[in-house]
């Protein structure tokens, strides 16, 4: 007699695919059901099955694409870096060359704008300095403010 196991669904077993409903997928990676057709309408997400009543129907491979996407958009990556990533990735191609080109030019994104930060932050330390030297009653109405106003 042939035993049968009824294993919870998380358990991933080879050959099982998870057939979930949009709230199931949206409870499974914290994102809202709207964030999902969302992605749909933009590409980033396959087509998904429909059940005989119409229902969008969700496997673990739609889960994992979604993992990748936040985990993609936490890199600073935008949708539109994503959809290029993941389209080659549909087509057949390794994407891993792209992606290490997009990682790099967000580096020196990155880079930059903390540069621009350390300018502003050390204009603001001067004027913050100079705001201490004025007198308030020197300030003109024509100044509006004295502190922002002359010879930075």
């Amino acid at each position: 007699m042939a035993a049968t196991v009824n294993l919870d669904p998380h358990y991933k077993v080879k050959g099982y695919a998870r057939n979930m409903l949009i709230g199931q997928l949206a409870d499974a990676t914290g994102l809202a059901t709207q964030t999902i057709r969302f992605y749909e309408r933009e590409g980033l997400l396959p087509t998904p099955t429909r059940g005989p009543n119409g229902y969008r129907r969700y496997d673990d491979a739609t889960m994992n694409r979604l993992t990748f996407i936040r985990t993609a958009q936490a890199a600073g990556l935008t949708l539109g870096e994503i959809r290029s990533i993941v389209d080659l990735r549909d087509d057949g191609d390794s994407p891993c060359a792209h992606v290490t080109s997009l990682l790099s030019a967000k580096l020196a994104d990155v880079r930059a704008r903390r540069r621009e930060l350390d300018a502003l932050a050390a204009e603001l330390e001067h004027l913050l300095t100079r705001s201490k030297r004025l007198d308030p009653g020197d300030c003109s109405d024509a100044d509006v403010c004295h502190i922002l106003t002359g010879a930075i």
